[in-house]
């Protein structure tokens, strides 16, 4: 008898915790809704998890700089990709992959922008 009493403190207990933490976590939402927590938050969110790579931070994973010729950069893509083939980082290769491509694709979009100027 007395198992089964405590049994259903047990679950009443619990039921009323849940309730309680539902409110809280309501209030809360609500609370940042109002203060533009929550747009601030879905705004950051969606920056950490865009798969475009910067243009800054592909030079920075090649080492090159601006002003580097594309054969140089050329190079330093093979000789990364090469060295983190043989040691068997697939992240940073890929990594490596995504930094020579976003190059390329800024080094094909400059000469069509140089062509049409606006002004």
């Amino acid at each position: 008898m007395a198992a089964k009493i405590l049994a259903n403190l047990i679950v009443l207990g619990s039921g009323v915790l849940l309730r309680a933490v539902s409110q809280a976590y309501r209030q809360a939402i609500q609370n940042a809704s109002k203060s533009g927590v929550a747009q601030e938050t879905v705004q950051n969110m969606a920056k950490r998890t865009s798969k475009t790579m910067s243009i800054s931070e592909a030079r920075m994973i090649l080492g090159v700089s601006e002003n580097t010729p594309m054969e140089e950069v050329l190079k330093k893509y093979e000789a990364l990709f090469e060295r983190n083939a043989k040691m068997g980082s697939f992240y940073v290769q890929s990594k490596v992959q995504r930094a020579k491509e976003c190059i390329e694709q800024a080094q094909q979009s400059e000469p069509q922008e140089q062509e049409h100027p606006t002004g």
